[in-house]
């Protein structure tokens, strides 16, 4: 966390909102046991740093049962990497993407509506031009989501 965000106060009030994002000001504040002029001048330090970058709606295990998720493990060719990008930045179905160390170059988080279509995804993901390969897991069941 930055310094923006480094007393115990902020904290708290960061882990309320990952809870739930809609808790009033008044709400946070009760919560927290401070004032609701403090809760919002604290919101708006750390959304002007940047710690905060947006709200969002999570959808619920009804939504998220419809379709699959699958982690996927990319490995590309020496150089290939912005390209590679690009192209997967190109499919809807994917949710995240990140470069990481180790046996991978990028770790990509697939959403699809079927297994079908994660199949055809992974097919069109391999054919892209500096892929040597992918490895994939299919999420069975989240157990703890902090997104």
């Amino acid at each position: 966390m930055t310094e923006a965000a480094k007393d115990q106060t902020d904290r708290q009030l960061i882990t309320l909102l990952q809870a739930n994002a809609r808790a009033s000001t008044a709400e946070l504040a009760r919560k927290l046991g401070i004032a609701r002029t403090t809760v919002v001048a604290r919101l708006a330090r750390l959304e002007s740093a940047g710690v905060i970058v947006g709200y969002t709606a999570k959808l619920g295990s009804e939504a998220q049962d419809r379709g699959v998720q699958a982690f996927v493990g990319v490995t590309v060719q020496p150089r290939a990497g912005r390209e590679v990008v690009k192209k997967l930045t190109s499919f809807p179905e994917l949710r995240q993407l990140a470069s990481v160390s180790g046996e991978f170059d990028y770790m990509a988080v697939l959403r699809a509506e079927s297994t079908m279509r994660l199949d055809a995804l992974l097919d069109e993901i391999g054919e892209i031009e500096g892929v040597i390969k992918t490895t994939s897991s299919v999420v069975l069941a989240l157990r703890v989501d902090r997104m």
